[in-house]
């Protein structure tokens, strides 16, 4: 497969296996390449391993590190990985932290708006 024919390749953090398994299948229908964690740690960890990640979906609250300390920490660590904050407290996004990724948006079994912020940022993405 050519660099132009790549399949965006999406990270989604969250501590819930029905949510996990959720996105991989919509996602992967979608066409993206799905990676997945259940923790922050586990989600750094692969972003370590994984240099070619084009787009991470990051719950907050999960057991261990918050979403909020991953996104912390990628942005310390200059990851110039856009972040989606997907959560089901729509309260977080008055937190200054949230406003570290590029777009937040509240969980919902209604995927679209996150198909949308998705499809917007990996567009912004190839347009760089």
């Amino acid at each position: 497969m050519s660099e132009e024919q790549k399949k965006p390749k999406i990270l989604f953090v969250d501590d819930d296996p029905n949510i996990r398994l959720l996105y991989e299948t919509v996602f992967k229908k979608e066409g993206y390449d799905v990676l997945l964690a259940e923790s922050g740690e586990q989600g750094r960890a692969i972003i370590d391993e994984t240099p070619d990640i084009d787009l991470v979906v990051l719950d907050i609250k999960m057991k261990g590190e918050s979403g909020l300390k991953t996104l912390q920490q990628l942005v310390k660590e200059k990851r110039n990985i856009p972040v989606i904050i997907c959560s089901a407290y729509s309260s977080y996004q008055d937190d200054f932290t949230s406003w570290l990724a590029d777009a937040y948006v509240v969980k919902s079994p209604d995927l679209t708006d996150l198909k949308r912020e998705i499809k917007r940022l990996l567009g912004r993405q190839n347009k760089a």
